[in-house]
């Protein structure tokens, strides 16, 4: 299996890789009862096809150390995406934290159009966030329209995209202004918002 085919099978059933048996078998009769193609409100045979394979995999012992293997590839590779996003936005504000989520969205669709959705658990460890303060992010954003939800989990519209291509922009604009400007200073990359443009200092 391909890192870009690669699905964790954690993140469907929403339990831990620590996670033993009971534990996962429990959680999977309850999620199979909602998704069961049988149920007239919730039922999703896609997704319910997904849940056999995550726990027909998790429940032997033999295909889940297999399966632990790629699974820590795939970590690996998350944490190179949240290192590109990571300069994306600073700080830890509320807004600063909405941003580093929607670049890492941003990311994930433009590595693989196809499959650009990052589940609830995994946005969780990769922006160190708890659940209850990341429902609350993820409300705002669907709010806005810059975040859709998916049978996998969530992903940026291309609304989301035109406003974190524009915060970008705007941050590197910003970083392009120089701390100090003499005569023999070049011209100063700065947007045209700012009443100083062309000042020399």
């Amino acid at each position: 299996m391909s890192d870009s085919q690669f699905t964790d099978y954690y993140e469907v059933l929403q339990v831990s890789p620590n996670a033993d048996a009971e534990t996962i078998d429990r959680i999977f009769r309850h999620l199979a009862k909602r998704y069961h193609p049988d149920n007239p409100h919730t039922g999703d045979a896609e997704r319910f096809q997904l849940l056999m394979d995550a726990h027909r995999t998790l429940t032997d012992a033999e295909k889940r150390a297999a399966y632990d293997g790629r699974y820590q590839q795939g970590l690996a590779r998350q944490w190179s995406l949240i290192e590109e996003a990571a300069g994306h936005a600073a700080g830890e504000s509320d807004q600063a934290l909405r941003e580093r989520l929607l670049a890492l969205l941003y990311v994930q669709r433009r590595r693989d159009v196809t499959n650009p959705s990052m589940g609830h658990i995994q946005l969780e460890k990769l922006l160190a966030c708890p659940a209850e303060h990341l429902e609350f992010h993820i409300w705002y954003l669907k709010e806005k329209k810059y975040v859709e939800r998916t049978d996998q989990g969530f992903a940026i519209t291309a609304d989301g995209i035109d406003y974190a291509e524009q915060s970008r922009a705007l941050i590197t604009a910003d970083r392009l202004i120089p701390e100090t400007a003499g005569p023999d200073a070049g011209p100063i990359a700065i947007s045209s918002a700012h009443p100083h443009h062309g000042e020399q200092g």
